[in-house]
């Protein structure tokens, strides 16, 4: 393939799709350039390294996640939250590592600060300051990160369970500590369960801080 063809859109669509093969440890431009035929410094007109890619590798996957999470004008913030989350959560468990590539990346485009804006001035309108609505909605954002990348970490994808996550084994292990043996299964198991009830936490830690909406 001529370096004239490639482009960041196909470099980070290339990288994306590598992901669920080889995972973040084993993704590199090296190996991106060997799927797309080309030489690896081909690779740095567009990307000057690694964690440039992994901005514009973010910045897809938050493209995709909004095209595919539509949420109505006029939705009140609790609902908002909750779509946008399940929404994120959603697009991340789509890709290996997804959690870790979208974590501390920056955006590279400007599509996220329409749905933002929407999603402030929810806030705003319900009652909240700024700075109130920031703070919960950034909040949230950070639980849902932090919570998939944890289910990666025993589910690197859908139904692939990750060695030594035995909840039973864990259990026998930890006999001489019976709360800490029994809570295995709440922590390793239901994750789409305990997602949902973490939501449900924040929403009220939210209202009873706050006060307002």
């Amino acid at each position: 393939m001529a370096v004239g063809k490639i482009d960041r859109a196909l470099v980070a669509d290339t990288a994306l799709r590598l992901l669920n093969e080889v995972g973040l440890n084993g993704l590199s431009l090296r190996v991106i350039a060997k799927e797309l035929d080309v030489k690896a410094p081909a690779l740095y007109w567009h990307f000057k390294d690694k964690q440039a890619l992994l901005d514009e590798m973010a910045t897809e996957m938050y493209r995709r996640m909004i095209a595919s999470t539509s949420i109505p004008p006029g939705t009140d913030w609790r609902e908002r939250l909750l779509v946008a989350n399940r929404g994120l959560r959603t697009a991340l468990l789509s890709y290996r590592d997804g959690a870790k590539v979208f974590s501390g990346s920056r955006f590279t485009g400007t599509e996220h600060a329409a749905q933002m804006e929407e999603n402030l001035r929810a806030f705003v309108d319900a009652g909240f300051t700024l700075h109130q609505g920031v703070r919960a909605f950034t909040t949230a954002y950070l639980y849902t990160l932090g919570f998939v990348t944890e289910e990666q970490g025993v589910y690197p994808l859908p139904g692939e369970r990750r060695e030594g996550y035995d909840v039973d084994a864990r259990a026998e292990m930890l006999a001489d500590h019976p709360l800490t043996a029994a809570a295995g299964s709440v922590i390793f198991e239901g994750y789409d369960e305990g997602f949902e009830e973490g939501l449900m936490l924040l929403l009220a830690g939210i209202e009873t801080h706050f006060g307002a909406g």
